[in-house]
């Protein structure tokens, strides 16, 4: 009996977070039966496709494996739906390379200290660096009246001091990480979310 093709995944897409990455898709709806999906992946290096962890799964994501977390890597993935003997056509993916595609979040900042005329500030990266990882961190801030007239600084210190500032005023800030990777190639985070301080009187 021939069984019809079943649907290919749709929506396929490399979902990466702070160096996390995943392969996400649609589920294939059918009348009867469990759909269950299979993803393999292929490197730059090697034109050859290889099993992950992901073999007739039932959930619509697969995380990329640790072996694959070499963030130069150019990575391929492709997904198929199984039913019983029937398979759907390969859904491959356009080639994924980590320290490109990825999305940097904000970083955390751990703690502000105001004093008359400046805010003392520690953050932490947004994932755990690398030997060999050079991060500027990109901060904005203002005075929370005057909020149209920003002022930008940039240090690669994960403790700085925003100075020269009005005693007894509010100042707002927000911080970018950025990744330098080459040097003509950087990586730009997400901005925090603005917090603001209020300076003491000296």
């Amino acid at each position: 009996e021939s069984s019809s093709p079943l649907p290919a995944p749709k929506d396929v897409v490399i979902y990466s977070y702070n160096f996390h990455s995943s392969l996400r898709w649609s589920p294939v709806k059918v009348d009867r039966g469990l759909v269950l999906y299979t993803v393999h992946f292929k490197t730059g290096a090697f034109n050859q496709w290889d099993e992950m962890n992901c073999t007739r799964i039932t959930q619509t994501e697969c995380s990329l494996p640790w072996s694959l977390k070499e963030r130069r890597w150019t990575v391929v993935l492709r997904v198929r739906a199984e039913l019983g003997e029937a398979t759907s056509d390969w859904v491959e993916t356009d080639p994924f390379v980590a320290e490109r595609n990825t999305t940097i979040g904000p970083p955390k900042v751990n703690s502000v200290i105001e004093s008359s005329d400046s805010l003392l500030i520690s953050v932490a990266p947004p994932f755990r660096s690398k030997s060999g990882d050079f991060l500027q961190y990109h901060v904005s801030y203002w005075e929370n009246a005057t909020s149209t007239t920003k002022k930008e600084t940039k240090t690669s210190n994960t403790l700085f001091k925003i100075g020269n500032l009005k005693e007894s005023t509010l100042y707002c800030f927000r911080i970018q990480v950025e990744l330098m990777i080459y040097s003509d190639l950087q990586l730009l985070g997400l901005p925090s979310v603005p917090e603001c301080y209020r300076t003491t009187i000296s």
